[in-house]
């Protein structure tokens, strides 16, 4: 057929460039969620489906492909949304850089890669909490195999030991691997892992669904040493389908109902009103089945109070008009605190020199572009810890899942890291990033204006409930205890002078709201809860409650915020998604 062989392929960067007035599926946001909507809806030959993204292509972004150069995509880039978050009490008073992917791919476009899947209590606690046991481990074990292909590292060393390949899927579109450039800090994590196992056990792999311990970190990176991404992954090699259209640089400014609706009453959404700039035209699409938000635990909630569906008081105050009271809308959102905590190190073969030769980094960047190898193939870090406090030290309250989630997480980094500080100029380093994995502060994302074109009020609410702080005091104290295992009595030296110099109880907190800066996690702010419940912004199969027409697939419909980083969660849950919407309609 001639349709098929149409130039789908090229992007439509103009909304009069659509071919249809009406599509079966609207997807906004081509992120990590929405492409795999893309890819899946579009499957099924009588679907036709339309994607709107406000970003532009990520093709021959260059920061992008190379892992080690992640950190450069971010923030204040042309490929994100440069927001900040209000003014965080628990930071004493700094507002801090909240980056999300504005690019095709979303932020599986700018993340640091990092692929874990949670424990199996995060993913069992959601199944009890909507009632659904579609979403325990045990039924979304298959989903999280189907997104993912398991592929040798980049230095395509031996990974026996280091990788369990059986729990791991070998035929799913994101290229998976661990790290593919060794350091001299690998075997010193290893040792200590044989010299303090009580509280550092070693984990063969840590997307098993009981990831406690210190193992090998995966990454969403290929053999080849370049970044997967659901726009790498899931929606290029199938934008030639002639049921898929894709329209990059615009930006969905409202969802829209049907004419006739009473509030309080059940709502159908139908269709979407977009432009490209505040004082552009605007354009409206229909959907003939679903319009599916998949904008991100910041965007979604956003669109969804520009179109009438939140806490009416609060939309109301925005200028808008209510059109669908669900007091969940913004709410609950929470994130993983993160804190850069660094040493000296009696050693040279750090990555600090990277930032101070440009010699050195043109010889790195030449050999990735020649062979997709050496220090630029990994993001930075080989091994990484997901712990629970000691017990006889723990006077802290538990937020976890349960006793197979991971309270804090460790990221070990051999060189200076932090973003909040300028990298020093001189010296080597070794850092642990210290992480609350499982916090029990909650924040929100409500409207400054009613203008979709200005950024939400975006208060992550760090540190609101004080048992975080008294947990990141404890993830810093057992990092300091770690240090002290006899393989590292000839690395360490001391600790950079901000750590070196808390002292005392209120010091140590004090330093803590100064240098934490966010994980980039951001969920469940338009989260998932039993159908009858008058809790939450969507039912178990992600339809918004009291509406038709219109569901969520992104990180904001978590109910918890899950002891893990987010990538290999979204991909999951957007897989059984696309499942659940495919046998509603065929």
């Amino acid at each position: 057929m001639i349709c098929t062989l149409r130039a789908s392929s090229i992007l439509l960067t103009d909304p009069s460039e659509l071919r249809r007035t009406e599509y079966d599926f609207i997807v906004i946001g081509a992120g990590t969620a929405g492409n795999v909507l893309a890819n899946r809806l579009t499957e099924e030959h009588s679907f036709t489906v339309l994607v709107v993204e406000s970003g532009i292509s990520n093709t021959g972004i260059l920061d992008d492909e190379i892992p080690y150069l992640a950190p450069a995509l971010f923030p204040n880039t042309s490929i994100t949304w440069n927001y900040t978050t209000t003014p965080q009490a628990g930071l004493n008073g700094r507002a801090i850089s909240y980056p999300r992917g504005r690019v095709l791919g979303g932020s599986s476009t700018i993340n640091l890669e990092v692929w874990t899947r949670a424990s199996k209590d995060d993913w069992d606690r959601f199944a009890n909490f909507t009632e659904d046991y579609g979403w325990s481990w045990d039924q979304m074990l298959p989903y999280m195999k189907k997104s993912e292909h398991l592929v040798p590292p980049p230095d395509r060393h031996n990974t026996s030991g280091e990788v369990i390949p059986a729990l791991h899927g070998t035929l799913g579109p994101i290229q998976t691997s661990l790290g593919g450039f060794p350091s001299d800090i690998d075997k010193r994590l290893f040792n200590t892992t044989q010299e303090l196992p009580e509280l550092f056990p070693f984990n063969e792999d840590m997307n098993s669904g009981t990831p406690l311990g210190i193992g090998w970190l995966p990454y969403s990176v290929s053999t080849q040493g370049q970044r997967s991404s659901s726009a790498t992954a899931y929606l290029e090699p199938v934008l030639n389908r002639a049921n898929l259209d894709v329209l990059i640089t615009t930006q969905v400014t409202k969802i829209i109902s049907s004419d006739s609706h009473t509030f309080g009453q059940p709502v159908h959404f139908d269709g979407i009103e977009m432009a490209q700039s505040l004082s552009g035209p605007r354009f409206t699409i229909s959907a003939k089945k679903e319009v599916i938000v998949c904008a991100g635990a910041i965007n979604t909630p956003q669109l969804l109070q520009l179109s009438g569906i939140g806490n009416t008081t609060l939309i109301r105050s925005a200028g808008i008009e209510p059109i669908l009271e669900l007091s969940d809308v913004g709410q609950h959102l929470a994130d993983h605190p993160f804190l850069t905590n660094s040493w000296f190190v009696n050693s040279t073969q750090t990555a600090d020199e990277i930032t101070r030769n440009a010699n050195l980094a043109e010889e790195l960047l030449q050999q990735w572009e020649a062979t997709g190898t050496g220090r630029y193939c990994d993001p930075g870090a080989n091994l990484m810890g997901w712990l629970r406090l000691p017990q006889d030290g723990n006077s802290t309250a538990d937020a976890s899942a349960g006793p197979l989630a991971a309270q804090i997480e460790f990221l070990f980094v051999d060189g200076f890291a932090s973003f909040v500080t300028e990298a020093p100029t001189t010296g080597n380093y070794f850092t642990i990033a210290t992480i609350v994995s499982s916090p029990f502060s909650r924040g929100s994302v409500t409207l400054s204006t009613n203008n979709p074109f200005d950024f939400p009020n975006i208060d992550p609410g760090y540190y609101t409930d004080a048992r975080d702080l008294g947990t990141m005091v404890q993830a810093i104290t057992l990092g300091i205890r770690m240090l002290q295992a006899p393989t590292w009595s000839d690395y360490i030296l001391e600790p950079v002078a901000s750590l070196a110099n808390a002292t005392t109880d209120a010091a140590l907190e004090d330093y803590i709201r100064n240098f934490t800066s966010t994980e980039f996690h951001p969920f469940g702010s338009a989260r998932m809860a039993p159908a009858w419940s008058t809790e939450g912004v969507l039912t178990s199969s992600l339809k918004v409650k009291g509406a038709s027409g219109l569901r969520v697939v992104d990180a904001s419909v978590f109910p918890f915020v899950p002891a893990s980083h987010p990538q290999a969660c979204v991909y999951a849950m957007a897989e059984r998604a696309a499942d659940l919407i495919k046998s509603e309609w065929l």
